[in-house]
């Protein structure tokens, strides 16, 4: 059996050039970057179009470790929507290299639904990672050139204060917490210091909430740094950063066209992760994708307690953005696997298991439907899965009202999504709605938090930290009551325990710290265990990767 890479590599794209033409751009308009892959003007947003074209969503129930497929059943999805004859395009994340060498792998889908060149969008593809990393990381020396340069005095920034990590896009464990401006005078001043995940850092999810370029500096300049000896605010603009970071940032804020291998579009732009950040690509990329096409496949990280909420709750209210239709994943494994079955039995026939597991995509199916957005099931398929287990899957899901249908693109590519696209645009062609928040912004943080948790979570009590409470106050006083929030928390279940499966209700939600995002515009309270910075695994999947002397790679999955 072929490998995805080998798939991927095996199948000739179209100049992009060429899929340009097919969108009705011409060729000038757009920023090449080679034969394949190009950068599409801000200025091809028309908001009309914005308005009348229909966005899809797809979700998840609560995943395993390896992740349902939510990026191959969305890749399906667009190949199969444009097998009916519907202008689709896919609008998707820009994979991190932290995952990709680690445990994961990439994420440009899977088998028959991939997007390519494969190995371009997994290893740094157009330097929109680097562009963050480095604008991050310029503010990051500015502050430290600002705590070296400043006298003494009640308006000079307490190093204490300063929360603001440098960031690399790998997983180093070692490099979390660390001391910085050693080496005496000429090194700075000493602290503690560390470093996140570039997919972590608040400038990746200000790229991706922002609505245009002087909207990105203006949010970059509203970066808390920290506060002074007085105990004044200070942000990212009274040192004067958020220029020179926007001059690093204006050309990684241009959504980037690439292709399905059925040569269908797909706009990656943006990375933010889902268990610390909104998790879903650019408000840019999707109103892009929406001008382009008349339906528009797009997916948030994780389970819909993560990417979905905070997709409703913040990208789309952010990007005045209207989803038609909520697709929720699921699969056989991560049924049995919250039905009680370990990680390595995933694969064996287990019906029984199904069924107990099956309450976890049902909280899913009832909390889309809380946003008042309609929601059909994926069902993505696996070699393992037996037609005893699909068939009762399709039993619950009619016993819950919901739509299912079985998705085959990984085998099949668009033709695998046939049924499921179907299904998928005739909800999304029978709804005109909108959705209802879980909460209003005016609310109080408090508030806030004990709406997602009570609603979403199932929560029965919150308990807030006094660390946490500390914060309260500071946002109280820095006037940010107002923003949303963004909570942290583990992707494995819906409580902060990420060993707890299933359906897990009424336990007690701990917010330790609530970090301040004024930047990106929104409030993160902080539950469990959350690494910004992952580490490896035992055998991280960079020791399976090699290139030949042709520049051939090989053990990229």
């Amino acid at each position: 059996m072929k490998t995805d890479l080998e798939i991927a590599q095996s199948v000739p794209m179209d100049p992009i050039t060429d899929l340009a033409a097919r969108l009705g751009i011409e060729e000038d308009a757009i920023h090449l970057h080679g034969k394949y892959k190009a950068k599409v003007p801000l200025s091809l947003i028309d908001e009309q179009k914005v308005a009348q074209s229909k966005l899809i969503l797809v979700t998840a129930m609560t995943p395993t470790p390896a992740g349902e497929g939510k990026t191959t059943t969305s890749v399906g999805l667009c190949d199969g929507l444009n097998h009916m004859g519907k202008k689709t395009a896919v609008v998707l994340r820009e994979p991190s290299l932290g995952p990709c060498f680690g445990m994961k792998g990439g994420a440009a889908g899977g088998g028959l639904s991939q997007v390519v060149p494969m190995e371009d969008i997994n290893l740094h593809f157009m330097g929109d990672f680097r562009a963050v990393e480095t604008a991050n990381n310029l503010l990051a020396a500015l502050i430290d050139n600002e705590l070296r340069q400043t006298l003494d005095g009640s308006d000079q920034i307490d190093p204490r204060s300063v929360t603001w990590k440098r960031v690399m896009d790998m997983n180093d464990r070692a490099l979390r917490n660390i001391i910085s401006g050693l080496g005496g005078k000429t090194g700075g001043v000493p602290r503690e210091a560390g470093f996140n995940i570039t997919a972590a850092s608040e400038v990746m999810a200000i790229l991706c909430l922002s609505n245009s370029l002087p909207e990105l500096k203006e949010k970059l300049g509203n970066i808390h740094v920290g506060l002074t000896y007085g105990g004044k605010p200070v942000y990212a603009r009274d040192i004067k950063a958020s220029g020179a970071m926007t001059v690093i940032l204006k050309e990684a804020i241009h959504p980037n066209l690439v292709q399905t291998l059925e040569k269908n579009p797909a706009i990656i732009h943006g990375g933010p992760f889902a268990n610390i950040a909104q998790g879903t690509n650019s408000i840019l990329a999707t109103r892009m994708g929406l001008t382009l096409a008349d339906y528009v496949v797009t997916e948030a990280g994780f389970g819909a307690d993560l990417g979905a909420e905070k997709f409703f709750n913040i990208k789309c209210r952010y990007g005045n953005l209207k989803p038609r239709t909520v697709v929720i994943v699921a699969t056989m494994r991560a049924l049995k696997f919250h039905g009680g079955v370990p990680l390595k039995e995933l694969t064996n026939a287990n019906p029984k298991a199904v069924r107990k597991g099956f309450p976890n995509l049902a909280r899913h199916i009832d909390n889309i439907r809380k946003f008042r957005v309609p929601a059909v099931v994926a069902l993505n398929k696996f070699s393992s899965d037996t037609d005893e287990e699909v068939a009762l899957v399709k039993e619950l899901c009619a016993e819950k009202g919901v739509a299912v249908e079985i998705n085959d693109a990984w085998a099949n590519g668009g033709k695998g999504s046939a049924a499921l696209a179907e299904l998928v645009a005739a909800t999304a062609d029978g709804f005109n709605g909108d959705f209802t928040p879980t909460y209003d912004w005016n609310d109080s943080v408090q508030d806030k938090i004990q709406s997602v948790a009570t609603k979403i979570y199932r929560a029965g009590m919150v308990t807030l930290t006094p660390k946490a409470n500390a914060c309260l106050r500071m946002i109280k006083n820095l006037g940010l009551e107002h923003l949303p929030i963004c909570i942290a928390k583990t992707q494995y279940s819906f409580s902060d325990n990420p060993k707890l499966p299933g359906v897990p209700e009424g336990f007690e939600l701990v917010v330790n710290d609530i970090e301040i995002a004024s930047g990106a515009g929104f409030l993160i309270p902080i539950t469990g265990s959350i690494l910004r910075m992952p580490g490896l695994p035992k055998a991280p999947a960079a020791l399976n990767m090699d290139v030949d002397a042709e520049g051939n790679i090989s053990g990229l999955i």
